[in-house]
């Protein structure tokens, strides 16, 4: 499936503060669908009824980790694009981004607006062509499925 042009980009924003909430909303509202929560419980309860193309989470909060958000919703939501972003330069935290998290990039605060901008739209890039691979796969196997039928009946006759 992949998105029309005209389709804005939707991102979850997880972060504890409020004011990093309404600050990233406030900026990027225009350009892309904000959906915004307060908790990694919030964002769950938001993937479950929104689509959402990319995720982006704080690492600091106070029931859950970013990273630990993001490695606990790779089985139910698979395609979302996941971005770590943290106030403190944490390196054990990028390397549990990495492998736990399947992190496409790691962000620290303050949080330039074009520099977001940019990844966002990069990793924009990134779903919808892991979207397409995943039907060009599906088609490529339908069609190969087709051709051993074909070649069944060839031979038989």
């Amino acid at each position: 499936m992949i998105h029309s042009p005209e389709e804005k980009i939707k991102i979850l924003y997880v972060d504890d503060e409020e004011n990093n909430l309404q600050a990233f909303k406030a900026t990027f509202r225009r350009d892309f669908k904000i959906f915004l929560a307060l908790s990694a419980d919030e964002g769950r309860k938001v993937l479950k009824t929104e689509d959402v193309h990319i995720i982006i989470t704080d690492q600091r909060m106070p029931d859950e980790t970013g990273v630990d958000f993001l490695s606990s919703i790779i089985p139910i939501n698979p395609d979302p694009i996941r971005i770590l972003l943290t106030g403190y330069t944490d390196i054990q935290a990028v390397i549990d981004a990495i492998n736990k998290g399947q992190i496409y990039h790691y962000l620290t605060k303050p949080w330039e607006e074009e520099y977001m901008r940019n990844v966002i739209q990069n990793a924009y890039e990134v779903y919808q062509l892991r979207l397409e691979n995943r039907q060009l796969t599906s088609d490529l196997s339908d069609i190969n499925s087709q051709l051993e039928f074909v070649l069944r009946q060839n031979l038989l006759s």
